[in-house]
């Protein structure tokens, strides 16, 4: 949810990037409380998986948002060092 509020904070001017930022956001923290309700390994990793891809998509509509002048450069920075952070965490539960 940290990573959303950092998304917020980032004052993404464009609305499509700041959309699709907000809701892959959304998306990946309510992947990782679906993945936390599977029973099996498999299933889980798979729902991981796919938080993880949310989280990537985060981090990439952030940077391309910076990078375009479209957003709070400082909160960019700190959308991309959360992303990176929860990325490696989904990597490794994925295991």
């Amino acid at each position: 949810m940290e990573l959303v509020l950092a998304v917020k904070e980032a004052r993404i001017s464009d609305a499509k990037l700041r959309d699709e930022a907000l809701r892959a956001g959304k998306g990946s923290v309510l992947n990782i409380v679906e993945a936390v309700g599977r029973v099996s390994r498999a299933d889980k990793a798979r729902v991981f998986g796919i938080a993880r891809g949310e989280a990537t998509e985060v981090v990439a509509a952030v940077e391309l948002s910076a990078l375009l002048g479209d957003a709070d450069r400082v909160a960019s920075v700190r959308c991309v060092e959360l992303g990176g952070r929860l990325i490696a965490l989904l990597t490794g539960l994925m295991r």
